[in-house]
């Protein structure tokens, strides 16, 4: 069964726009199928064919030839060389919405995208679902939480029920399906991940190592990047781990969170903070094996704030936006934010809790704000498990999850 994508407008937008679009992401996370629902009109080839991959690259000319426009090419990361052939091609034709592509942000593909087809070409990136489109919620604005967002997000607020089993289960479109064995599927998602995409950009000579960095940077979700200390569980150089951590940004599983910095913030730490965009993988990896352990068991903080930061970052990707804007806060007197949003000149403090009883109290390190110049401090939002949207304060809202 198709779920509805909020990014299909997005594509749609770009296709009107542009003579090419790639579609990347993590593997599974449904680039395929979502362009094939959106470019159903195209012809469709895949270059996981070894037949079709060896033509697209030994004999681009004949390919395009046996394959016209409007086309979808599929798993476009193995053959980087063809970008060259569909640039003249769009130079010539100047047709917008000829070529759509799917392919992971690994390999060559980036560098080959940014040399050759700068301007040519709209990239978006996908992750797994979203808890809005678990919950079929049409509501497809970035999460900035102000009085204009609330008013339009009330009037689609549904109850989160089963939190925990979406937390564990995961974002992968898949396991929507209950009859798939979640520890099964994740066994081999980890094994194709390692196989198919990290064996293309690396020698990883000790597989169990690195299935170790993998597990090692879960149990820290939501924590600072404590690379010294990652390299010594997985004994492993600091070099090697950083060479690891940009493969897995590249190739969409995690994301790091940068702190919010100016030069006049002297005293604030620089160290990002660690996040999956899937927390199903997390619980794997973390050897959660079930909703039940992973709520009460001693990570449930860090993996409940993993499951909200995700959500609010696929909010803005999923709606065309940057994740740029996106910060903690954290300095040397220990004052933290977990998430901090700067949009339009305004910052956003946000703390994350599981709690359904918010106290004001929990927002006491927004006060670290305040003295930022040229920036505007909006109301602080205590992110919790409350039924409803609360001023703790004048200048403090609790808000339900429901709202992201």
């Amino acid at each position: 069964m198709y779920i509805k994508r909020h990014m299909e407008e997005t594509i749609k937008e770009c296709l009107e726009q542009f003579p090419i679009i790639l579609v990347t992401g993590p593997r599974q996370v449904g680039k395929t199928t979502l362009l094939q629902y959106v470019c159903d009109n195209f012809q469709y080839v895949t270059l996981d064919d070894p037949i079709i991959l060896t033509q697209a690259v030994e004999e681009t000319n004949l390919f395009l030839k046996n394959y016209q426009p409007p086309l979808f090419i599929d798993e476009v990361q193995y053959a980087p060389s063809i970008f060259r052939y569909l640039k003249m091609y769009v130079d010539m034709n100047k047709q917008k919405g000829s070529f759509a592509l799917t392919g992971s942000q690994a390999f060559e593909l980036m560098k080959g995208v940014s040399e050759t087809l700068a301007g040519r070409m709209a990239i978006v990136e996908l992750k797994g679902l979203s808890f809005r489109e678990i919950h079929h919620i049409e509501f497809n604005k970035p999460f900035i939480p102000n009085e204009a967002y609330f008013n339009e997000r009330k009037s689609q607020i549904k109850s989160y029920s089963d939190l925990w089993h979406w937390i564990h289960r995961g974002s992968m479109p898949q396991l929507q399906d209950e009859k798939i064995d979640w520890q099964r599927y994740y066994s081999s998602y980890v094994k194709t991940y390692i196989e198919r995409d990290v064996r293309q950009i690396i020698n990883v000579s000790n597989e169990l190592k690195f299935i170790k960095f993998l597990t090692s940077l879960a149990v820290r979700c939501g924590e600072l990047l404590n690379i010294n200390a990652v390299s010594n569980e997985v004994e492993t150089s600091a070099d090697t781990i950083k060479r690891w951590l940009s493969i897995l940004q590249t190739s969409g599983i995690i994301y790091l969170l940068e702190p919010y910095s100016n030069n006049l913030l002297k005293r604030v730490v620089k160290t990002p903070k660690v996040y999956f965009y899937d927390t199903g993988l997390v619980c794997y990896l973390a050897r959660w094996t079930s909703a039940d352990t992973a709520m009460t068991g001693a990570q449930a903080g860090n993996i409940y704030e993993n499951f909200i930061v995700s959500e609010i970052l696929k909010s803005h990707l999923n709606a065309g936006k940057t994740i740029s804007n996106i910060y903690f806060y954290r300095d040397r007197d220990q004052r933290e934010i977990d998430v901090v949003i700067d949009e339009d000149g305004k910052l956003y403090p946000i703390e994350i809790k599981m709690t359904a009883n918010p106290t004001k109290s929990m927002g006491k390190h927004f006060s670290a704000l305040k003295d930022i110049p040229n920036k505007e401090v909006q109301p602080g939002i205590i992110l919790c498990q409350y039924d409803r949207k609360m001023y703790l304060t004048e200048d403090m809202i609790a808000l339900p999850i429901e709202y992201i």
